[in-house]
């Protein structure tokens, strides 16, 4: 039995905190920094970047970080791991190399790719192999892509681990792949070693957005000391699988039950979870407070992975123009009406001309309002077409209507006229076409297959873990918002988007799982109450996640929702009002 792998979380997404590196290099002593820096939407925007800077298409940010801790890690032996390198791992590696030698070190550095699978759609299609849309499960449609990377595993990182790499830079690599790879190699687990590595991937998924483990986008935040300064989370990985998630002492925030339970819910489907390595079953984990930020993660089922692999692909969906005016005061609904009507008199196209039209009217003034602001509502227009000119064209609309129609006409921020935008389709590829390419920076190259062993044989299915939980009981009620008992976290997936519901006992899981069905779901959230959405029960963290189907529209960068990525749909249900019982509500 080895000693648990210490791995740090540096990075939750592109953009996040410069000096978190240094921070949990320099805090305490840690096995691996890793660090998450890939999104959905960041694949397009690393696409845009390459598409004008030739092999640009990575996370600068490593690069500086990396010059911030380089000396440290090699002097400790701290393996760094990540998915930095994007859409260019290879020239992301290369940049870290210019930084070692500007350090005067000599690090051996690898890289790992395979993911872009871009140049070869058409040999795919050649070949009869399909990329099925996820959504549809037909053939994803034949859109000019400018981006189609597959979703990889943990095993091209064990090789290059294995091959002695200090710092392994990946591109488009499973958000959990990055911690369960130096877990596995820390541990030498065989890839059919299922409750290991799902016990790896959970650990992975719940440190992989940084300070959302520690209190950050927390629902209970003002229960939460230090959130003016969160610390990063540490996953302390067993040999078993299991682990501890903590922080370095004297951090702010906090590692809690309820923070853990909320990250775990975080853009999730179904219980059992898929990735390329294993199906980790959310549905047997086991969450207990060992210490003051020290939460132990058991139990952890893992079955075969799929045959699949995950592909993200982005296309151009051509050009939008986004319109924001206010509304003020009185007769607001009124108001709208007229500036919708007269903006598509002055326009020189009609709403017909366009490939969509979205409009809405925002309530966000106030009764009685004590100031300007809480005065005003707002009209928002937008209009999607694949001419350019067109969505151009409209802003005539807006200039002839600003001394003829409402008063107390302006505009709002956010107004945006023919502004191209991405549209991002998931897809599905067979695991054992798309092999990992583990390079170390030498010259040493090796292949690593990225379908699971046959060897595996047919895994049968882990049966939830249920507790016992006690029946609901009814008694005396009160309205009142949900949020006064439940907590949630919500996200982005492709056009869909995840709501997980949360309570911190027994008897309010047996209440929320009677009263939280898919009917009353669609009740507090109108937007989505003719959508299609799944729902699954997580008995064993008392919770439910919800999957609300074409909510987010083509994806984050073609939705029109004001909330585009759907982080705040959780906090927007906790604030609905719904029958609770006086005896969850302790005073409330």
């Amino acid at each position: 039995m080895t000693d648990p792998i210490k791995i740090a979380n540096c990075s939750g997404f592109y953009g996040d905190r410069l000096s978190a590196a240094k921070e949990m290099v320099d805090g305490g002593p840690i096995d691996a920094l890793t660090g998450d820096w890939l999104a959905e939407l960041t694949m397009l925007i690393l696409a845009r970047r390459q598409a004008k800077h030739p092999g640009g298409g990575y996370a600068r940010t490593f690069v500086k970080q990396m010059e911030q801790v380089m000396g440290t890690c090699l002097d400790n032996g701290i393996k760094v791991v990540s998915n930095a390198g994007g859409l260019d791992p290879d020239h992301c590696a290369e940049a870290v190399y210019e930084v070692a030698e500007k350090l005067e070190l000599s690090p051996t550095i690898a890289y790992v790719n395979g993911d872009n699978l871009l140049p070869r759609i058409a040999e795919f299609r050649d070949a009869g192999v399909e990329i099925i849309d996820h959504e549809t499960g037909g053939p994803v449609a034949p859109l000019d892509y400018i981006s189609a990377n597959a979703y990889l595993g943990c095993w091209g990182i064990v090789d290059a681990l294995n091959s002695g790499a200090d710092i392994v830079v990946t591109g488009r690599t499973t958000d959990a792949a990055i911690v369960c790879g130096p877990a596995a190699w820390h541990h030498g687990w065989a890839r059919d070693d299922w409750d290991q590595l799902a016990g790896a991937v959970t650990s992975g998924h719940i440190i992989e957005c940084g300070t959302q483990a520690t209190g950050g986008n927390y629902s209970f935040f003002t229960e939460i000391p230090g959130l003016e300064r969160a610390g990063f989370p540490i996953a302390e990985v067993a040999a078993d699988g299991s682990s501890v998630i903590t922080k370095h002492a004297g951090t702010g925030g906090a590692v809690t039950v309820g923070t853990v339970t909320s990250q775990l819910l975080y853009e999730i489907g179904p219980p059992g979870y898929l990735g390329p390595d294993v199906t980790s079953r959310f549905d047997t984990v086991e969450l207990t407070q060992e210490g003051p930020d020290r939460v132990l993660v058991s139990g952890v089922k893992g079955e075969k992975p799929p045959e699949t692999l995950k592909v993200s692909m982005n296309s151009w969906g051509g050009f939008r123009s986004d319109i924001n005016l206010a509304l003020t005061g009185l007769d607001v609904e009124a108001k709208a009406t007229l500036l919708e009507a007269a903006f598509w008199e002055s326009a020189p196209y009609g709403p017909d001309d366009f490939d969509s039209v979205t409009s809405t009217v925002v309530r966000t003034d106030h009764d009685d309002p004590k100031s300007n602001e809480a005065a005003t509502a707002s009209w928002r227009l937008t209009v999607k077409d694949s001419d350019e000119r067109k969505t151009k064209a409209i802003s005539v609309g807006v200039n002839d209507m600003a001394l003829a129609t409402i008063p107390g006409f302006y505009g709002l921020a956010g107004s945006a006229f023919g502004k191209p935008f991405g549209v991002h389709t998931s897809g599905l590829v067979p695991a054992d076409v798309v092999p990992q390419n583990v390079v170390i920076l030498d010259g040493t190259r090796t292949v690593v297959d990225s379908a699971a062993p046959e060897s595996a044989g047919v895994v049968k299915p882990t049966p939830p873990n249920i507790p016992a939980v006690p029946a609901f009981s009814g008694g005396e009620t009160r309205r009142a918002p949900l949020g006064l008992v439940a907590g949630s976290r919500s996200g982005d997936k492709g056009g869909n988007a995840n709501l997980g519901v949360f309570v911190r006992s027994a008897e309010a899981y047996a209440w929320l799982d009677q009263t939280l069905t898919i009917s009353k779901l669609r009740q507090l959230l109108p937007e989505a109450a003719e959508m299609h959405i799944d729902r699954y029960p997580l008995p064993n963290i008392w919770s439910i996640n919800f999957l609300i189907h074409g909510l987010l529209q083509e994806g984050v960068a073609a939705s029109t929702r004001q909330d585009g990525q759907a982080k705040s749909l959780g906090e927007w249900i906790r604030a609905r009002h719904v029958e609770i019982p006086v005896s969850l509500l302790g005073g409330k």
